[in-house]
């Protein structure tokens, strides 16, 4: 089974009452990237935009990026 990360950008995009689109403007990133991100359908994630957005956002990649384990997911599917 593939290892799952879960992206909490939508989580902290409500704590800080920021709008994708006040993102996108903010750190210069493609709306449809934001978008992507923000519904976790993105495959791969460039550096600097995770650089740009936890310096916009003022938090650390910890609160976006999360690892669940295998073992988390399968006691999860119970």
């Amino acid at each position: 089974m593939v290892a799952l990360i879960k992206i909490h950008l939508s989580k902290v995009l409500g704590t800080k009452r920021m709008t994708q689109a006040e993102l996108a403007r903010r750190t210069d990133i493609r709306p449809n990237t934001i978008n992507e991100i923000y519904h976790e359908l993105i495959e791969r994630i460039n550096l600097e935009h995770l650089d740009k957005i936890c310096e916009v956002l003022d938090c650390e990649i910890s609160d976006l990026i999360e690892y669940v384990p295998k073992s988390r997911k399968d006691n999860n599917s119970r």
